[in-house]
């Protein structure tokens, strides 16, 4: 891993982006950890995103979410180890939380995939998904969401094409 490289690395999108899958080969060609913000708030809460906003409601999964972000980022800047985060679809939508990570100087990706791609992959596990419950009410999140993510530093267009290898080596290369 080069020392010039950022140590924090934020990947935002839209649900079923492939923010996970990228994250995860991002992290590979990098040689760093890779974090999932909800697989982490799955493990501390003993229950999923989709469990905890159809109890608790959507606040309460936001305000988890935040806490658990500002855990990771807390850990994060106290050593200098490269780590790349994959934040879940709304969490970026939240000011605290785009605050937090530009504080630490985190260089923040947006994988712009096509709504067409998200939806495919949505539906696939559309069970999993309580906030895009259907088509419609995910095309309009899609949109809405969108303008927020034009705020990450770095801009990827993905065309629902490509390989996980193929964005990561677009994001890493992106970095240099």
């Amino acid at each position: 891993m080069n020392d010039e490289a950022p140590r924090l690395i934020v990947i935002v999108g839209f649900m079923g982006s492939g923010k996970t899958t990228i994250a995860r080969q991002l992290a590979r060609l990098l040689e760093c950890q890779s974090i999932d913000l909800d697989e982490l708030i799955s493990e501390r809460e003993r229950r999923g995103p989709r469990e905890i906003i159809e109890q608790s409601g959507e606040a309460e999964f936001r305000r988890i979410e935040g806490e658990t972000l500002r855990h990771v980022l807390n850990e994060q800047s106290g050593d200098h180890t490269t780590r790349v985060i994959a934040l879940g679809g709304g969490a970026w939508t939240i000011k605290t939380n785009r605050d937090l990570i530009g504080r630490l100087d985190g260089v923040t990706v947006w994988l712009d995939a096509p709504f067409e791609t998200c939806w495919q992959r949505i539906e696939a596990q559309v069970a999993t998904r309580p906030l895009a419950s259907s088509r419609e009410k995910a095309a309009i999140l899609y949109q809405q969401r969108r303008t927020l993510y034009e705020l990450a530093r770095i801009h990827v267009p993905l065309l629902g094409t490509e390989t996980a290898p193929e964005a990561a080596s677009t994001i890493e290369s992106a970095l240099a």
